[in-house]
Protein backbone atom coordinates (compact mmCIF):
# COMPACT_ATOMS: atom_id res chain seq x y z
CA UNK A 1 0.00 0.00 0.00
CA UNK A 2 1.27 3.47 -0.87
CA UNK A 3 1.79 5.97 1.95
CA UNK A 4 -1.35 7.82 3.04
CA UNK A 5 -1.76 11.31 4.42
CA UNK A 6 -1.63 11.60 8.18
CA UNK A 7 -3.63 14.66 9.21
CA UNK A 8 -2.55 16.31 12.48
CA UNK A 9 -3.64 19.20 14.68
CA UNK A 10 -0.48 21.12 15.55
CA UNK A 11 0.08 23.55 18.41
CA UNK A 12 1.15 26.71 16.60
CA UNK A 13 1.47 29.47 19.21
CA UNK A 14 0.76 30.27 22.85
CA UNK A 15 -2.56 32.16 23.04
CA UNK A 16 -3.10 35.27 25.13
CA UNK A 17 -6.85 34.68 25.51
CA UNK A 18 -9.10 32.12 23.88
CA UNK A 19 -7.33 29.60 21.61
CA UNK A 20 -8.06 30.51 18.00
CA UNK A 21 -8.41 27.78 15.35
CA UNK A 22 -5.98 28.41 12.51
CA UNK A 23 -3.78 30.51 14.78
CA UNK A 24 -3.30 28.80 18.14
CA UNK A 25 -3.79 25.43 16.46
CA UNK A 26 -3.30 24.53 12.80
CA UNK A 27 -4.61 21.50 10.93
CA UNK A 28 -1.82 20.04 8.82
CA UNK A 29 -1.88 17.33 6.11
CA UNK A 30 1.75 17.53 4.99
CA UNK A 31 2.83 14.31 6.74
CA UNK A 32 2.38 10.87 5.20
CA UNK A 33 2.69 7.43 6.74
CA UNK A 34 3.29 3.98 5.24
CA UNK A 35 0.88 1.85 7.25
CA UNK A 36 2.40 -1.44 6.08
CA UNK A 37 6.05 -0.60 6.63
CA UNK A 38 6.40 2.15 9.24
CA UNK A 39 8.82 0.80 11.92
CA UNK A 40 7.06 -0.16 15.17
CA UNK A 41 10.20 -0.50 17.33
CA UNK A 42 8.48 -3.05 19.55
CA UNK A 43 5.30 -1.01 19.78
CA UNK A 44 2.05 -0.82 17.84
CA UNK A 45 0.40 1.22 15.10
CA UNK A 46 -2.88 2.93 15.97
CA UNK A 47 -5.66 4.32 13.80
CA UNK A 48 -7.31 7.10 15.81
CA UNK A 49 -11.09 6.81 16.07
CA UNK A 50 -12.15 9.41 18.68
CA UNK A 51 -10.38 12.09 20.69
CA UNK A 52 -11.43 13.83 23.88
CA UNK A 53 -11.58 17.62 24.09
CA UNK A 54 -11.38 18.79 27.71
CA UNK A 55 -11.12 22.21 29.40
CA UNK A 56 -7.65 21.53 30.81
CA UNK A 57 -6.15 21.54 27.31
CA UNK A 58 -6.06 25.33 27.51
CA UNK A 59 -3.79 25.05 30.55
CA UNK A 60 -1.32 23.02 28.48
CA UNK A 61 -1.08 25.83 25.91
CA UNK A 62 1.61 27.57 27.93
CA UNK A 63 5.36 28.09 27.85
CA UNK A 64 6.97 24.65 28.37
CA UNK A 65 9.32 26.29 30.89
CA UNK A 66 6.33 26.67 33.23
CA UNK A 67 6.15 23.35 35.05
CA UNK A 68 2.89 21.88 36.31
CA UNK A 69 0.97 18.63 36.79
CA UNK A 70 0.50 18.11 33.02
CA UNK A 71 3.07 18.59 30.27
CA UNK A 72 2.84 21.73 28.19
CA UNK A 73 2.28 21.39 24.45
CA UNK A 74 5.25 22.04 22.20
CA UNK A 75 5.13 24.43 19.26
CA UNK A 76 4.98 22.55 15.97
CA UNK A 77 3.93 19.28 17.59
CA UNK A 78 0.44 17.73 17.77
CA UNK A 79 -1.94 18.52 20.61
CA UNK A 80 -2.19 15.53 22.98
CA UNK A 81 -5.20 14.18 24.89
CA UNK A 82 -7.13 11.01 25.61
CA UNK A 83 -8.42 8.95 22.72
CA UNK A 84 -9.59 5.56 21.54
CA UNK A 85 -8.07 3.86 18.53
CA UNK A 86 -7.85 0.62 16.58
CA UNK A 87 -4.58 -1.33 16.53
CA UNK A 88 -3.54 -1.99 12.91
CA UNK A 89 -0.21 -3.73 13.56
CA UNK A 90 1.64 -4.74 16.69
CA UNK A 91 5.02 -5.99 17.90
CA UNK A 92 3.98 -5.53 21.54
CA UNK A 93 3.14 -8.44 23.83
CA UNK A 94 0.45 -6.34 25.56
CA UNK A 95 -1.68 -5.61 22.50
CA UNK A 96 -2.61 -7.32 19.24
CA UNK A 97 -3.99 -6.33 15.86
CA UNK A 98 -7.71 -5.58 16.11
CA UNK A 99 -7.60 -4.45 19.75
CA UNK A 100 -9.07 -1.11 20.77
CA UNK A 101 -6.84 0.94 23.05
CA UNK A 102 -7.35 3.97 25.29
CA UNK A 103 -4.64 6.37 26.36
CA UNK A 104 -2.99 9.70 25.61
CA UNK A 105 -3.06 10.17 21.83
CA UNK A 106 -1.40 12.77 19.63
CA UNK A 107 -4.05 14.56 17.58
CA UNK A 108 -3.17 12.66 14.42
CA UNK A 109 -4.98 10.17 12.23
CA UNK A 110 -2.32 7.49 12.78
CA UNK A 111 0.59 7.09 15.16
CA UNK A 112 3.10 4.53 16.41
CA UNK A 113 3.09 3.96 20.17
CA UNK A 114 6.38 2.41 21.25
CA UNK A 115 5.48 1.74 24.90
CA UNK A 116 2.24 0.35 26.33
CA UNK A 117 2.63 2.25 29.63
CA UNK A 118 -0.43 4.44 30.25
CA UNK A 119 -2.55 2.60 27.68
CA UNK A 120 -5.41 0.17 28.26
CA UNK A 121 -7.06 -2.41 26.02
CA UNK A 122 -10.81 -1.82 26.08
CA UNK A 123 -13.03 -4.90 26.15
CA UNK A 124 -16.34 -3.06 25.65
CA UNK A 125 -18.49 -6.09 26.38
CA UNK A 126 -21.51 -3.79 26.44
CA UNK A 127 -21.03 -2.62 22.84
CA UNK A 128 -21.03 1.06 23.78
CA UNK A 129 -20.03 3.67 21.17
CA UNK A 130 -16.29 4.29 21.36
CA UNK A 131 -17.00 7.97 22.04
CA UNK A 132 -18.37 6.97 25.45
CA UNK A 133 -14.88 5.80 26.41
CA UNK A 134 -13.49 9.33 26.20
CA UNK A 135 -16.50 10.77 28.04
CA UNK A 136 -18.64 9.27 30.77
CA UNK A 137 -16.61 6.02 30.67
CA UNK A 138 -13.32 7.86 30.16
CA UNK A 139 -11.31 10.49 31.99
CA UNK A 140 -14.27 12.84 32.73
CA UNK A 141 -16.36 9.99 34.12
CA UNK A 142 -13.40 8.68 36.11
CA UNK A 143 -12.89 12.15 37.58
CA UNK A 144 -16.50 12.43 38.74
CA UNK A 145 -17.01 8.86 39.94
CA UNK A 146 -13.75 8.33 41.79
CA UNK A 147 -13.41 11.77 43.39
CA UNK A 148 -17.04 11.80 44.55
CA UNK A 149 -16.55 8.44 46.25
CA UNK A 150 -13.22 9.49 47.74
CA UNK A 151 -13.94 13.00 49.03
CA UNK A 152 -17.64 13.94 49.08
CA UNK A 153 -18.50 12.08 52.31
CA UNK A 154 -22.09 12.54 51.17
CA UNK A 155 -24.93 12.09 53.63
CA UNK A 156 -28.59 11.75 52.73
CA UNK A 157 -30.40 15.07 53.17
CA UNK A 158 -27.34 17.25 52.62
CA UNK A 159 -27.10 19.90 49.89
CA UNK A 160 -24.64 19.81 47.00
CA UNK A 161 -23.81 22.58 44.54
CA UNK A 162 -22.36 21.61 41.14
CA UNK A 163 -20.99 24.07 38.57
CA UNK A 164 -20.67 23.46 34.82
CA UNK A 165 -23.40 20.92 35.49
CA UNK A 166 -24.25 20.10 31.88
CA UNK A 167 -20.69 19.02 31.09
CA UNK A 168 -19.45 15.44 31.23
CA UNK A 169 -18.01 15.76 34.74
CA UNK A 170 -20.69 17.98 36.26
CA UNK A 171 -23.64 16.01 34.90
CA UNK A 172 -22.20 12.76 36.25
CA UNK A 173 -21.62 14.37 39.65
CA UNK A 174 -25.24 15.57 39.73
CA UNK A 175 -26.45 12.01 39.17
CA UNK A 176 -24.13 10.58 41.82
CA UNK A 177 -25.28 13.19 44.33
CA UNK A 178 -28.96 12.48 43.65
CA UNK A 179 -28.32 8.73 43.98
CA UNK A 180 -26.85 9.43 47.43
CA UNK A 181 -29.99 11.28 48.48
CA UNK A 182 -28.71 14.86 48.39
CA UNK A 183 -30.53 18.00 47.38
CA UNK A 184 -28.66 19.23 44.32
CA UNK A 185 -28.25 22.83 43.16
CA UNK A 186 -26.63 23.15 39.74
CA UNK A 187 -25.58 25.94 37.39
CA UNK A 188 -25.03 26.01 33.64
CA UNK A 189 -24.46 28.74 31.05
CA UNK A 190 -27.47 28.47 28.70
CA UNK A 191 -31.15 27.67 29.04
CA UNK A 192 -30.65 24.63 26.79
CA UNK A 193 -27.95 23.31 29.09
CA UNK A 194 -30.19 23.95 32.10
CA UNK A 195 -32.96 21.90 30.49
CA UNK A 196 -30.61 18.92 30.22
CA UNK A 197 -29.53 19.28 33.85
CA UNK A 198 -33.20 19.37 34.93
CA UNK A 199 -33.73 16.07 33.09
CA UNK A 200 -31.21 14.49 35.49
CA UNK A 201 -33.57 15.08 38.43
CA UNK A 202 -31.63 18.01 39.86
CA UNK A 203 -33.64 20.01 42.42
CA UNK A 204 -32.54 23.57 41.60
CA UNK A 205 -31.08 24.54 38.22
CA UNK A 206 -30.17 28.06 37.13
CA UNK A 207 -28.45 29.91 34.31
CA UNK A 208 -25.59 31.71 36.04
CA UNK A 209 -25.48 34.28 33.24
CA UNK A 210 -29.03 35.36 34.08
CA UNK A 211 -29.22 34.72 37.83
CA UNK A 212 -26.63 35.60 40.43
CA UNK A 213 -25.08 32.50 41.97
CA UNK A 214 -24.81 34.05 45.44
CA UNK A 215 -28.55 34.83 45.47
CA UNK A 216 -29.48 31.24 44.60
CA UNK A 217 -27.18 29.76 47.24
CA UNK A 218 -28.38 32.20 49.90
CA UNK A 219 -31.93 30.99 49.26
CA UNK A 220 -31.32 27.27 48.65
CA UNK A 221 -28.22 26.57 50.79
CA UNK A 222 -26.20 26.28 52.87
CA UNK A 223 -23.93 24.06 50.79
CA UNK A 224 -22.50 20.88 52.34
CA UNK A 225 -20.66 19.62 49.23
CA UNK A 226 -19.40 21.90 46.48
CA UNK A 227 -18.11 20.45 43.21
CA UNK A 228 -16.05 23.19 41.60
CA UNK A 229 -15.38 23.09 37.87
CA UNK A 230 -15.04 26.85 37.38
CA UNK A 231 -13.59 28.74 40.41
CA UNK A 232 -13.98 32.54 40.31
CA UNK A 233 -17.35 34.03 41.26
CA UNK A 234 -19.03 30.66 41.81
CA UNK A 235 -16.32 29.54 44.23
CA UNK A 236 -16.62 32.83 46.09
CA UNK A 237 -20.41 32.42 46.38
CA UNK A 238 -20.02 28.84 47.61
CA UNK A 239 -17.55 29.96 50.29
CA UNK A 240 -20.00 32.64 51.40
CA UNK A 241 -22.88 30.14 51.63
CA UNK A 242 -21.05 27.06 52.88
CA UNK A 243 -22.28 24.97 55.78
CA UNK A 244 -20.04 24.21 58.74
CA UNK A 245 -17.56 21.48 57.81
CA UNK A 246 -18.50 21.66 54.12
CA UNK A 247 -16.43 19.67 51.62
CA UNK A 248 -15.17 21.50 48.54
CA UNK A 249 -14.00 19.26 45.69
CA UNK A 250 -11.73 21.43 43.52
CA UNK A 251 -11.80 19.89 40.06
CA UNK A 252 -11.29 22.78 37.64
CA UNK A 253 -11.02 26.54 37.20
CA UNK A 254 -12.08 27.29 33.64
CA UNK A 255 -13.03 30.90 34.43
CA UNK A 256 -9.31 31.63 34.85
CA UNK A 257 -7.86 29.59 31.98
CA UNK A 258 -8.28 32.36 29.42
CA UNK A 259 -7.36 35.31 31.60
CA UNK A 260 -10.80 36.52 32.69
CA UNK A 261 -11.15 34.94 36.14
CA UNK A 262 -12.66 36.88 39.06
CA UNK A 263 -10.79 37.16 42.39
CA UNK A 264 -11.97 35.09 45.36
CA UNK A 265 -12.73 37.26 48.38
CA UNK A 266 -14.28 34.87 50.90
CA UNK A 267 -11.32 32.62 51.69
CA UNK A 268 -11.65 33.56 55.37
CA UNK A 269 -14.59 31.14 55.50
CA UNK A 270 -12.26 28.20 54.90
CA UNK A 271 -11.20 28.38 58.53
CA UNK A 272 -14.22 30.29 59.89
CA UNK A 273 -16.53 27.47 58.77
CA UNK A 274 -13.88 24.73 58.99
CA UNK A 275 -14.27 23.89 55.31
CA UNK A 276 -12.34 20.95 53.89
CA UNK A 277 -10.75 21.68 50.50
CA UNK A 278 -9.90 18.66 48.37
CA UNK A 279 -7.70 19.16 45.35
CA UNK A 280 -7.12 16.04 43.26
CA UNK A 281 -5.89 14.63 39.98
CA UNK A 282 -7.76 11.76 38.39
CA UNK A 283 -4.48 10.07 37.42
CA UNK A 284 -3.65 9.59 41.11
CA UNK A 285 -7.08 8.16 41.88
CA UNK A 286 -6.81 5.74 38.96
CA UNK A 287 -3.65 4.18 40.32
CA UNK A 288 -5.71 2.10 42.75
CA UNK A 289 -9.21 2.22 41.25
CA UNK A 290 -9.01 1.86 37.45
CA UNK A 291 -10.11 -1.78 37.38
CA UNK A 292 -12.98 -1.01 39.75
CA UNK A 293 -14.18 1.81 37.50
CA UNK A 294 -14.12 -0.25 34.30
CA UNK A 295 -15.80 -3.19 36.02
CA UNK A 296 -18.73 -1.06 37.20
CA UNK A 297 -19.36 2.08 35.19
CA UNK A 298 -19.62 0.90 31.54
CA UNK A 299 -22.17 -1.75 32.56
CA UNK A 300 -24.24 0.84 34.42
CA UNK A 301 -24.12 3.16 31.42
CA UNK A 302 -25.34 0.36 29.18
CA UNK A 303 -28.27 -0.21 31.56
CA UNK A 304 -29.23 3.45 31.27
CA UNK A 305 -28.40 4.32 34.88
CA UNK A 306 -26.28 7.33 33.86
CA UNK A 307 -27.46 9.87 31.29
CA UNK A 308 -25.01 11.74 29.08
CA UNK A 309 -24.94 13.93 25.97
CA UNK A 310 -22.18 14.35 23.42
CA UNK A 311 -21.13 17.22 21.18
CA UNK A 312 -19.28 15.52 18.32
CA UNK A 313 -17.23 17.20 15.62
CA UNK A 314 -16.65 14.88 12.64
CA UNK A 315 -13.16 15.21 11.25
CA UNK A 316 -9.81 16.09 12.84
CA UNK A 317 -9.75 19.34 10.85
CA UNK A 318 -12.47 20.66 13.18
CA UNK A 319 -10.59 19.90 16.40
CA UNK A 320 -9.28 23.46 16.76
CA UNK A 321 -12.83 24.79 16.52
CA UNK A 322 -13.96 22.29 19.15
CA UNK A 323 -11.19 23.39 21.52
CA UNK A 324 -12.26 27.03 21.17
CA UNK A 325 -15.94 26.18 21.76
CA UNK A 326 -15.21 24.41 25.05
CA UNK A 327 -13.22 27.37 26.33
CA UNK A 328 -15.97 29.79 25.27
CA UNK A 329 -18.75 27.61 26.70
CA UNK A 330 -20.34 27.09 23.28
CA UNK A 331 -20.40 23.28 23.34
CA UNK A 332 -23.38 21.33 24.66
CA UNK A 333 -22.36 18.01 26.18
CA UNK A 334 -19.09 16.13 26.16
CA UNK A 335 -16.90 17.56 23.39
CA UNK A 336 -15.51 14.80 21.17
CA UNK A 337 -13.65 14.75 17.86
CA UNK A 338 -14.55 11.79 15.66
CA UNK A 339 -11.46 11.24 13.56
CA UNK A 340 -12.49 8.05 11.78
CA UNK A 341 -14.82 5.09 11.86
CA UNK A 342 -13.62 1.51 11.68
Amino acid sequence: MAPVKNGRLLFNEIPEGFPEPGKTTVYDESETIDLDNVPLKGGFLVKTLVLSNDPYLRFNMRDPKVESYSEAFHIGKPIVNFGVGLVLRSESKEVKKGDHVYGLFPFSEYFVQEKFDGFRVLENKEGLPWSVYVGVAGMPGQTAFLAWKEFAQAKKGETAFVTAASGPVGSFVCQLAKADGLKVIASAGTDEKCDFVKSLGVDVVFNYKKTKTADVLAKEGPVDVYWDNVAGESLDAALENAAKHARFLECGAITGYNGEGAPVKNMVNVFAKEIHLYGFLVFTLLEDHADEFYAEVPARIAKGEFKYIEDIKKGLKWAGHAIYEVQAGKNHGKSIIEVATE
